[in-house]
């Protein structure tokens, strides 16, 4: 039986991966600064504990243990990415998190470890076209990151191909392209664009409007969680040591994203725009590579996802007093 460490499984991605690994037959531990908002954790052992912690990884982390997957991050949507606000702790706490994880998976020779990045380090100037063909990885560098959370991403992928190299850790890394599905977070400052369509449709009246950050034509990707998990899973059985995206190339305005919300809760929903942080104008997941590497990419439409995702923050809505 494999054993796996999950860091950051009382979260949206990580609580999606124990439950993946745990069908697929591993003994699982997760840890996280929280238990699980919305589900009941399914690891063998579940430890809350704060990763910026040297002590508390040393107790987690066991000697020769199979793979580690480390979604653990200070993170939130755009509401608390892009005001500025927060890039002291996200620099601080995130980092923190990945250099005593890593530290310690070198020490204890932990077969494989996985390393969650974003689509964020991508540089600001090639996202300025809402028409945006694709990010392909090697447009990575020369670096101009839109966020401290995007430098701090890129900072953190160099540090995991850094050990991989000096201490022979195998390192797998993915950059997530704006994940989505149920049992994410829906409400209070942290949630993505997805969720937080969801629930201004789920709480409005057929016929009423809800608030939109910009003009709503700025453009994203959004990837279902099921198949990030598959892709995942994909990237740690390969060879494929380099940095690579997962996400979708299935490209829509913010506009677009709200219109098919409103189309899924069959509601008609008008759009009031207001100043907001909006983040980068265009970005789009270009899938060569996975495609390539893996022999995989993801292939369920945004619309598939969204269906399944509304169903549930409007129950999460309906039943919020």
């Amino acid at each position: 039986m494999k054993k796996a460490l999950v860091c950051g499984a009382g979260g949206f991605i990580g609580g999606h991966m124990v439950a993946r690994l745990k069908d697929e037959g591993y003994w699982v531990r997760g840890v996280d600064i929280k238990e699980h908002e919305f589900c009941t954790p399914l690891a063998d052992d579940f430890v809350v504990g704060d990763l910026r912690d040297p002590q508390l990884v040393a107790k987690v982390v066991d000697e020769g243990m199979d793979e580690i997957y480390q979604f653990a991050a200070d993170m939130g949507g755009a509401g608390y990415i892009f005001t500025g606000e927060h890039d002291a702790g996200v620099m601080h706490n995130s980092a923190l998190c990945n250099l005593n994880v890593l530290d310690e998976a070198a020490r204890k020779k932990v077969g494989k470890i996985f390393y969650s990045s974003s689509a964020c380090i991508y540089p600001e100037d090639i996202q300025t076209d809402p028409n945006n063909p694709g990010l392909r990885e090697s447009f990575a560098y020369p670096a101009n990151p839109d966020s401290e959370y995007g430098w701090e991403k890129l900072f953190s992928e160099r540090l995991y191909l850094a050990y991989q190299r000096n201490h022979g850790i195998q390192v797998r890394v993915a950059r997530f392209h704006n994940i989505f599905g149920p049992q994410g977070t829906w409400c209070g400052g942290r949630e993505k664009a997805p969720a937080a369509m969801c629930r201004k449709v789920a709480e409005a009246e057929d016929g009423g409007e809800i608030e939109m950050w910009g003009d709503g034509e700025q453009t994203r990707s959004f990837l279902y969680i099921d198949e990030c998990i598959e892709g995942v899973r994909r990237l740690m059985e390969s060879e494929v040591s380099d940095p690579i995206n997962i996400g979708s190339d299935e490209m829509i305005s913010i506009n677009g994203l709200a219109q098919m919300v409103a189309d899924v809760a069959g509601k008609k929903i008008g759009l009031h725009h207001i100043p907001g942080p909006l983040g980068v104008r265009g970005r789009n997941s270009e899938n060569s590579m996975i495609h390539e590497k893996l022999q995989w990419s993801p292939s369920q439409p945004l619309r598939a996802g969204i269906e399944k995702t509304y169903a549930w923050i409007a129950e999460q809505v309906d039943a919020t007093p």
